[in-house]
């Protein structure tokens, strides 16, 4: 006390020091959202190596619309079945050809219903984990999957066919998931006289207050070419990210041609969208696929340690 008393800057000093030596040595708390498992060091390699060995498929494509078409307009999606053997379907032009830099993972029941998962670790301990299923019809094991394998995930589903998520969401997680009973469209349509009312993804986002989705998950009968158009066109051609970090979508091809459908699907990779998994419906005749895609583009946790919450 004598010391402080008769020298007040010395103490003035002693004191400082003490305050930023107690800062530096603090325990750090990470922002909410960020990643808070370890940084993984090699993760950049495996992108970079995803991305060259993508990037040789397209070359690859190219050489076989030369060799069918030779122009994507005499390309036909399924030729004929007479001798000689049809040599492909459109589904072999359009390969999930990028690897996952992580797991993969298939969750929800097997056969209809189920989707493939890139990194289900990275969110597993997000903190603000978004979830968006368009199109449940009354079967919910994908999006239970998601509730069991994280936690804090909140999943918000849309189907305007049914009122609520299927029997497989157990009650314990009910607070976690949030339903309505709108559909997803390529403009708004949520006036007093519009039945069923529809949005835009923008929209819904705009409406829970998000700013980035996790996952996305889309099965809506077709809708997705028109739907995707409208909300991916403005990020193809402005070079920005897509809001979310990847897509589980089931493509329905019935009424396109190989052109048409080959024009829209580079606008999926023009936008930043690389499939890494995909299953053929054989019993569906060939026509409709589900494919899994992730977002390349951004820092989104499935490519990047620096993800921070709100950015894309």
């Amino acid at each position: 006390m004598a010391v402080c008393t008769r020298h007040p800057r010395y103490a003035a000093l002693v004191a400082a020091a003490l305050l930023t030596a107690l800062f530096l040595l603090a325990p750090r708390h990470p922002p909410p959202g960020a990643l808070r498992a370890p940084l993984d060091p090699a993760l950049p390699a495996r992108v970079a190596r995803a991305n060259a060995i993508y990037d040789k498929m397209l070359v690859a494509r190219e050489g076989l619309i030369k060799k069918f078409g030779p122009t994507p307009k005499a390309v036909e999606l399924f030729p004929p079945d007479v001798p000689p053997w049809p040599p492909y379907t459109v589904w072999d032009f359009f390969p999930a050809a990028y690897n996952c830099p992580h797991e993969v993972e298939r969750l929800g029941a097997l056969g209809d219903g189920g989707k493939w998962v890139c990194g289900l670790s990275r969110v597993a301990q997000k903190a603000d984990c978004v979830v968006y299923s368009f199109g449940i019809n009354l079967e919910s094991s994908f999006e239970a999957e998601i509730l069991a394998g994280t936690a804090h995930c909140a999943v918000y589903g849309y189907d305007f066919s049914v009122k609520s998520f299927g029997p497989e969401i157990p009650p314990a997680q009910v607070h976690r998931t949030h339903f309505h009973a709108v559909g997803l469209a390529g403009e708004d349509k949520g006036g007093e006289g519009d039945d069923p009312k529809m949005y835009t993804l923008e929209t819904l986002m705009r409406q829970n207050g998000h700013a980035h989705i996790d996952i996305l998950k889309i099965d809506i009968e077709g809708w997705e070419f028109e739907t995707l158009t409208t909300l991916l066109r403005p990020y193809a051609q402005s070079g920005r990210a897509l809001p979310f970090g990847q897509l589980q979508l089931e493509i329905h091809i019935w009424d396109k041609t190989f052109a048409g459908f080959l024009e829209w699907w580079e606008m999926l990779e023009a936008a930043g969208l690389r499939p890494f998994w995909t299953e053929v419906r054989l019993f569906f005749y060939y026509v409709l696929s589900p494919y899994s895609f992730l977002n390349v583009r951004g820092n989104n946790i499935f490519i990047s340690d620096v993800f921070l919450s709100g950015q894309s």
